[in-house]
């Protein structure tokens, strides 16, 4: 009898507590009239972007910087180098392109602060060098396996069978050179193809391969991404994710563009494990040229949403300065190390207020030299270079 009145209290105790819990609720009133010290705590969110805590299983050092020299890659380096090649020209008037790409295996390196891995790599990186070419140009990349297990290089696009890296590996200590006319014009992945596949590609061999059309693409500030990740306790599940090699590194290094410039990105997803991958562009818009092998846009959007080995061509540009993200839209791998920003910089404000802080006489210089550094033909010119980059 005791037991059960003892119940019947508890009852009640819990409903008069619900009761009160919700007319509290109630009473609180409409959000804009509340304390805005409490307001942005409101259910449960709060503002910005936080440092994310984890459940011990991944580190998450989102507070945390790395250094490039002991890093499997230098983002930022990275980012806007292209690999020409060394080129000549056949008796024909082809263009020649010739690279080199060393396969190693038994390198640790840190993939994030205070992890290392042993990585895969071509060049000594992940991901490996941007080889970049002309539609039409023959091309000869030499790869020598300096690592203990059998590799190869398998090129997405067009080419002979006996070129495309999947039946004949290379041993340990050989060496095998692929040639191909490069076509068509496209951003494309190449990566090592020797069994078991995902194996050689989670622990890096991987990298981009652009062709580009023989009319080039309007002048752009051109940068490759590529989107990856790391199971490094080898269970199959990604650890971290990144774009260019080393998580969060972006956010600690803002990529500075320009107000106004074309911004070209050719991305690329190579990621293991997960079956899609994707890249968000915040506060802005761009033209989704898929696999790059048309000059006419596929889509208008803020996302792109990509299987293992899709890529595409990304052009936009902004209309104010500021900073702004740019990450997975895939929550869990933003949170594991997907996410950076850009920098946008208005640089004819920045000119003008140094300007404005020059006598009349700097000033005056400062014309003189640039009317001097304008009379010649205005033609550009560079020197294509390549080798072990």
């Amino acid at each position: 009898m005791r037991s059960n009145l003892l119940i019947a209290l508890v009852g009640v105790a819990v409903s008069i507590a619900v009761v009160v819990t919700f007319s509290t609720g109630l009473n609180r009133g409409p959000l804009s009239a509340q304390d805005p010290s409490k307001r942005e705590n409101f259910g449960g969110h709060s503002p910005g972007y936080p440092i994310l805590g984890t459940t011990g299983d991944v580190l998450d050092p989102t507070s945390l910087n790395i250094d490039p020299k002991t890093a499997v890659i230098d983002p930022m380096k990275y980012l806007r180098e292209f690999n020409y090649g060394r080129t000549s020209a056949l008796s024909n008037g082809t263009s020649l392109r010739e690279y080199t790409l060393i396969a190693s295996d038994q390198q640790t390196k840190e993939v994030s602060p205070g992890v290392f891995y042993n990585v895969w790599t071509f060049n000594g990186t992940i991901p490996g060098p941007t080889l970049r070419a002309t539609e039409g140009d023959l091309v000869r990349i030499t790869l020598i396996n300096n690592g203990t297990k059998f590799h190869s290089i398998h090129f997405h696009g067009i080419h002979p069978s006996e070129m495309d890296g999947v039946f004949e590996g290379i041993a340990p200590g050989g060496k095998f050179t692929y040639e191909f006319t490069a076509e068509p014009f496209g951003v494309f992945p190449y990566h090592c193809h020797m069994q078991p596949l995902e194996e050689h590609i989670t622990h890096g061999l991987y990298g981009v391969f652009i062709i580009d059309p023989k009319k080039p693409r309007a002048d752009a500030d051109e940068m490759v991404m590529v989107m990856n990740g790391y199971d490094t306790d080898f269970d199959a599940e990604n650890n971290f994710y990144t774009v260019n090699g080393i998580p969060y590194y972006y956010m600690h290094h803002p990529i500075q563009i320009d107000k106004n410039r074309l911004i070209r990105i050719y991305l690329l997803n190579i990621l293991e494990f997960d079956p899609i991958n994707n890249f968000h562009l915040h506060a802005n818009m761009f033209d989704l040229y898929r696999t790059g092998t048309k000059l006419i846009p596929d889509e208008y959007t803020d996302i792109v949403t990509m299987s293992q080995g899709e890529r595409g061509i990304l052009e936009f540009s902004y209309k104010y300065p500021g900073k702004y993200m740019f990450h997975a839209h895939k929550t869990e791998f933003a949170e594991k190390g997907w996410v950076g920003l850009f920098l946008v910089k208005d640089s004819t404000a920045e000119s003008a207020t140094e300007n404005s802080n020059l006598t009349s006489i700097e000033r005056n210089a400062s014309y003189s030299t640039s009317e001097f550094s304008n009379t010649g033909n205005g033609t550009t010119s560079f020197v294509e270079t390549g080798g072990l980059n």
